[in-house]
């Protein structure tokens, strides 16, 4: 089946929730039966959401880190030799022109200086921000607040009555599927 085909085949399914340990069982029940393609939505960070995402790997923006590191580090002794090079004539006692103790200093700093940018970078990589494309159902204001979401961008029409019927097992306080997960916040004021 072409991705068009299996795009047109395919249903938004959101389910909420208002208590952590619900939340966390229905993630659990989820991976359990196999169902993957998910995304999860939580008001604040906690390391046993993090574990139930990533079951026991580590962040993969430690990678984006150390690549920094590296660079700075390299950059760092690029930049102190290629100039201690290009002015040959300040060569006091006769020392080396490309020596990489007095050079240790610029080196640390340039790799503590790159690899924090390159770990900032990695965050909002991996965090999906800017949210400028995420899914409407996504922008549910009520997961910025106080509630936990698990949302289905694109599940399968065959495996949408599974889903749902998981998700509101494992103590969802709402389950929608289709346009109706798009929620709109109420106009109170008039």
């Amino acid at each position: 089946m072409s991705p068009a085909a299996a795009a047109a085949h395919s249903v938004r399914i959101k389910a909420v929730y208002n208590h952590f340990d619900a939340f966390l069982t229905g993630v659990d029940r989820l991976k359990r039966a196999g169902f993957t393609g998910f995304e999860v939505t939580a008001p604040l960070p906690r390391h046993e959401l993090l574990e139930a995402i990533y079951e026991g790997r580590p962040s993969p923006v430690r990678w984006w880190t150390l690549v920094g590191g590296v660079t700075g580090m390299t950059s760092g002794l690029l930049l102190t030799s290629l100039t201690h090079a290009s002015w040959p004539m300040i060569n006091p006692g006769g020392k080396p022109t490309v020596a990489i103790v007095p050079f240790a200093v610029i080196m640390f700093e340039c790799t503590i200086l790159f690899g924090a940018l390159a770990t900032f970078a990695g965050m909002i990589v991996h965090a999906g921000l800017p949210g400028f494309f995420l899914d409407k159902a996504l922008k549910d204001p009520r997961f910025t607040d106080a509630s936990f979401g698990i949302v289905f961008t694109r599940a399968s029409e065959r495996d949408q009555d599974r889903i749902m019927e998981l998700l509101n097992g494992s103590g969802a306080t709402e389950v929608t599927s289709g346009d109706d997960t798009v929620y709109e916040v109420p106009n109170d004021t008039l």
